[in-house]
């Protein structure tokens, strides 16, 4: 068949592998002048920085998968680790490598700065969601979820996992996608848990390779190009813009997808438009010669402190003395202005880690905010689904799932789409 994507993030990259690898013509259009939709890489004084400091995790195992395929060598771009919550003052936990159930139990049982009494009661409250199949009432919120935890368990594991996961803070979060988050990564078989951190730009971890393989797979790629109209050809499938497709993957953003439906699948647009939007905002600092405990350090988030965690881009393999500070749920911050959040978080990064961490005062590289970068994980929120109309299928990190919006969401939804499509 011949097929148009539209879109060239990670769910337009996948579809676009996956359609072009099972035989079919693809033309892929990006209206940006650049491949990676919101995880990609932005030049910065003559170097490259990704626009969100972005992780993933061993189960992440489609995304894995798709690197594979288009040649990107996974053990050199991504540094494996225990998934650790390690705070500045040493407080925290490691999942250890083994089977889920016990690596989970011996992280929690050796979790520095808790009682027993706080151990305890993490653990009976794991136990019971695993025995309830780690679902609950789709009207719970996590905090809601998770309100008999003693406070130290909520403010140094809950609030920050499900901060990172769901990108949408634990008083207003899904439970129902949290737990599903959790079952998957702590449970989901050896490794799934691993923290897979980028030794390079979000760019040259999978959309060029992407890029490449599809170019040299005979795919037309069209960067630059915002397709402007989408209506049903007379002799069946779809005209893009005057050309005519057997089929047509919306892979492009939410607010985008509805545009180009809105005649074809009017219900489907409303839907899509109307979803909620909360902001990730990365600050990047400048050290030389400074180094943090971990790789990834979590930090206690205040109403003066915005970053929930910080990235040793050294200590990654990447770029000595550059340093990534992340908002999560940055709603708050982003509406109070960026200046004045690079500042808080200057501030934050003076205070969290000890004396000698700076051999000088860090300075403020880039303050970079994504403000539509994730729909708002509410619990009871109905997103989209694939299927838009005939022959015409929508992929994205918002289309109905059981993730939230992430890389593998993406992922996923472009391969579900591409499968739908060539049915």
């Amino acid at each position: 068949m011949k097929l148009a994507v539209v879109g060239g993030g990670w769910a337009g990259l996948a579809a676009a592998v996956r359609t072009t690898e099972a035989g079919h013509a693809v033309t892929l259009f990006e209206m940006a002048a650049h491949w990676g939709g919101r995880a990609r890489e932005v030049a910065v004084d003559g170097r490259a920085l990704d626009n969100g400091q972005h992780i993933l995790i061993g189960a992440y195992r489609r995304t894995l998968a798709l690197m594979l395929t288009v040649g990107a060598d996974t053990d050199a771009l991504l540094l494996r680790r225990p998934l650790e919550l390690r705070y500045p003052d040493g407080r925290g936990l490691q999942v250890p490598p083994g089977p889920a159930w016990l690596g989970f139990a011996r992280a929690v049982a050796g979790c520095q700065g808790w009682t027993t009494r706080e151990r305890l009661a993490l653990m009976a409250a794991a136990t019971g969601w695993a025995l309830a199949g780690f679902r609950c009432a789709p009207q719970l919120t996590v905090a809601q979820l998770c309100r008999r935890l003693p406070s130290a368990v909520q403010e140094l594991l809950v609030d920050p996992l499900c901060v990172a996961a769901l990108n949408t803070p634990a008083r207003e979060a899904s439970a129902t996608v949290f737990l599903r988050v959790l079952r998957d990564a702590l449970f989901g078989g050896r490794g799934a848990a691993d923290l897979l951190l980028p030794r390079c730009s979000l760019g040259a971890l999978l959309p060029g390779p992407a890029a490449h393989w599809l170019h040299a797979a005979g795919a037309d790629l069209r960067l630059g190009s915002r397709v402007q109209r989408l209506e049903p050809a007379a002799s069946g499938g779809w005209r893009v813009d005057g050309e005519r497709f057997d089929a047509v993957v919306l892979a492009c953003s939410a607010a985008e997808a509805a545009r180009l439906a809105t005649d074809a699948a009017p219900a489907w647009a409303r839907q899509a438009a109307g979803l909620r939007y909360e902001p990730i905002v990365t600050v990047y600092l400048q050290c030389p010669g400074a180094r943090l405990p971990t790789p990834m350090t979590a930090l206690v988030e205040s109403d003066t402190a915005p970053a929930q965690f910080a990235f040793d881009h050294g200590a990654l393999g990447a770029t000595p003395g550059l340093f990534a500070f992340v908002i999560s749920g940055a709603r708050r911050w982003v509406d109070g202005g960026l200046d004045a959040t690079g500042a808080a978080v200057l501030q934050q990064a003076g205070s969290a880690f000890a004396t000698g961490t700076w051999p000088t005062p860090p300075v403020l590289l880039r303050v970079l905010a994504e403000k539509r970068a994730t729909f708002r994980c509410a619990p009871g929120l109905l997103r989209p689904p694939a299927q838009v109309a005939p022959r015409l299928v929508a992929a994205g990190d918002y289309v109905d799932g059981p993730y939230p919006a992430t890389l593998e969401g993406a992922v996923r939804s472009g391969e579900v789409a591409a499968a739908l499509v060539t049915a």
